[in-house]
């Protein structure tokens, strides 16, 4: 029996027959979902997770239904390391690892031992505060990535050990690649990070209106059971709320633009305005500098976004004075 939408309790969870959900909660930075297809004589596994224990311990939860259909594919939905860094403890030359190829072109952008230098790194102010806030739970060190071994664009259709897989590139939205894994047969869909539930999603690549286009998606198909990248498991309703969320940011975005807002006191406002919409409960609020930018980008093609380490210590400030408020 499958479990319903809601659910999130750390492990395991049935949502179809012979499919399952592996789920992290808090589901805030890191703590991402991944998901076992099991076949007849093997088994699809649907992401890994941030670092190697994390990764073993998942599979360990996965072998009473892996060790007579072992993992022979891994379906890799995007580049996050929280999707992928697990990868080295299934490479082998009997399973393949599977990606769009702009998901496995962006897969060497930010290597493990960059973050765990981040990490090492951090001083006392708000970015090393916020960098132990993010990633201190996680261990970088001592992960190689495999190459991906089967790379498509559009489309792919997988064999999982007589089920049938669907992987549907949606992106770019959240990342340059990201790939939905549809079981049409079981109504299920592992959504990667196309989709946060009860948390504020993060728009490293954009544009707005192709991720969109990606809940639009996953609504056109009606899945029965959704497994997010990151949250409890959900239904259309989870996917309706994520898509309100992008469109109020890229309206609000969009006006303030045409305004002439500068671009700090343009995220200062938004910012101010959710705390009047749901979406204010949601973790990781933080990640509205790096949303907003993203659509000031689109808006305004000279537009030159800042580095990565300079994103992240704009949400740390974010992030410290959400911290100071009563």
């Amino acid at each position: 029996m499958s479990k319903p939408a809601g659910a999130f309790e750390k492990g395991l969870a049935e949502v179809a027959d012979n499919v399952f959900a592996y789920l992290q909660p808090d589901g805030t930075w890191g703590w991402s979902n991944a998901g076992l297809i099991v076949g007849d004589n093997e088994s699809a596994l649907v992401d890994t997770l941030f670092d190697l224990r994390l990764t073993q311990q998942m599979l360990d939860h996965m072998a009473p239904h892996t060790s007579h259909r072992p993992i022979a594919n891994v379906v890799n939905t995007h580049a996050n390391g929280d999707h992928c860094y697990g990868n080295q403890l299934l490479a082998s030359p009997e399973v393949d690892f599977i990606a769009s190829s702009s998901a496995a072109s962006e897969m060497d952008e930010v290597p493990p031992a960059l973050l765990a230098a981040l990490v090492e790194g951090a001083g006392d102010g708000t970015l090393g505060h916020y960098v132990r806030h993010a990633f201190g739970a996680f261990d970088f060190n001592g992960i190689e990535m495999p190459d991906v071994t089967v790379e498509f664009t559009g489309h792919h259709q997988l064999d999982a050990g007589g089920r049938s897989v669907e992987l549907l590139e949606v992106g770019p939205a959240h990342t340059q690649g990201d790939v939905l894994a549809w079981l049409p047969d079981d109504r299920v869909m592992f959504a990667g990070d196309i989709l946060f539930i009860d948390g504020t999603p993060i728009m490293w690549a954009g544009p707005v209106n192709g991720w969109i286009a990606a809940l639009d998606k996953i609504i056109d198909l009606n899945p029965a059971v959704i497994v997010p990248g990151h949250g409890p498991l959900t239904d259309l309703d989870g996917v309706r709320a994520l898509r309100g969320y992008l469109q109020l940011i890229d309206q609000l975005t969009t006006e303030r633009h045409a305004e002439g807002m500068a671009l700090a006191d343009a995220i200062r406002d938004i910012d101010n305005h959710i705390d009047s919409t749901p979406y204010s409960e949601w973790s990781d609020r933080e990640r509205i500098v790096v949303n907003v930018q993203t659509i000031w980008r689109g808006l305004e093609p000279t537009f030159a976004s800042p580095d990565a380490l300079t994103m992240f210590q704009m949400m740390a400030d974010n992030f410290a004075a959400r911290e100071d408020q009563p």
